[in-house]
């Protein structure tokens, strides 16, 4: 139809016919040039509209987000920001999809909606410009049918000598500490001396596993989920140096966390680079939730303690419980 359009107009200014060859002359003022021209106005009415987007004035104040692990990022901090929006910047920035985020701010977790059902805003939570908000990083919800996973550690023997990276289990309830699960086995909170296996099913140790001649250690450590007393609310993965200060005297460390029947697929991320001067490193947790399920929580915590003296850690650990983790 837009072809008939350019007919009016050459029929306008020419005043003739505009099909070639014909010299036929044309009223453009006649009664079917009218009729043409108020067919086609109707037809390709121009309506008039003003659209003036949302623009946010973004000044110097921020809103710092910072990972366990250390990783951090700033985005422009504004008042009318929703949660959602905050996500989507640390999505940009960090790459963790918005629905494997959790927000913790003076120890609350922000959430996506108010208790009204209204899409929650930064304000909603009292949270102003220049503060620093946490990040949880969502591994894992482990579904209802899933029950066995393995905590897999392997290391190298340090230049000089055979020593331990150790891989423990930290239980807990609540902010309690109830057992440790270790190369020992387990242990009641409190009691640093090696007894019979407390009475916390779903848990197993492999103990030490040391093969000296290709100068490697190894720890796994069984988690049964269905068999996990129901008082237990949280379990922390740990490793932990023995004797060297550090982690970075261990070379070549390897850790898997897997459904047993499952292997390849690694639920836990390997966090060393960032650890490797610390005596600890808190990996990641398991959290059950209300209705009994269970989600992994990347950590990447730094921490001093290890298996002859679990209180840093659990002190470290009792903190980020605190906090929302």
């Amino acid at each position: 139809m837009v072809f008939l359009q350019c007919v009016v107009e050459y029929v306008k200014k020419e005043k003739s016919c505009p099909f070639t060859g014909c010299q036929e002359s044309v009223d453009p003022d006649g009664h079917t040039m009218k009729l043409l021209e108020a067919n086609l106005d109707a037809m390709f009415t121009v309506y008039e509209s003003s659209y003036t987007p949302s623009v946010v004035t973004q000044g110097s104040e921020l809103i710092h987000v910072t990972v366990l692990t250390g990783e951090s990022v700033s985005v422009p901090y504004y008042s009318t920001m929703t949660v959602l929006q905050l996500k989507e910047n640390i999505k940009l920035r960090l790459k963790h999809d918005v629905n494997k985020q959790k927000l913790i701010y003076n120890n609350t977790e922000l959430s996506d909606r108010t208790n009204s059902g209204s899409i929650a805003t930064l304000s909603d939570f009292d949270v102003p410009p220049n503060a620093t908000v946490y990040l949880m990083v969502l591994l894992y919800s482990i579904p209802e049918a899933f029950d066995h996973v393995v905590f897999d550690l392997h290391w190298g023997y340090p230049v000089t000598g055979a020593d331990f990276l150790d891989a423990s289990c930290l239980v807990y309830q609540g902010t309690a500490l109830k057992s440790v699960c270790d190369y020992r086995g387990y242990r009641k909170s409190g009691s640093q001396q090696s007894i019979k296996p407390f009475p916390l099913s779903g848990l197993k140790h492999s103990g030490d596993i040391m093969n000296k001649i290709k100068r490697i250690g190894h720890h796994t450590i069984n988690v049964h989920l269905k068999n996990i007393p129901t008082e237990v609310t949280k379990m922390f993965f740990t490793l932990s140096a023995w004797n060297s200060p550090n982690i970075a005297r261990y070379p070549n460390p390897s850790l898997k966390f897997y459904q047993a029947n499952n292997p390849t697929v690694d639920l836990c991320k390997t966090t060393f680079q960032h650890a490797r001067t610390s005596q600890a490193v808190i990996m990641c947790s398991l959290s059950r939730n209300t209705d009994g399920t269970w989600q992994i929580y990347e950590s990447g915590k730094l921490s001093s303690g290890n298996a002859k003296n679990y209180g840093p850690l659990s002190s470290t650990i009792v903190g980020l419980i605190r906090s929302g983790y």
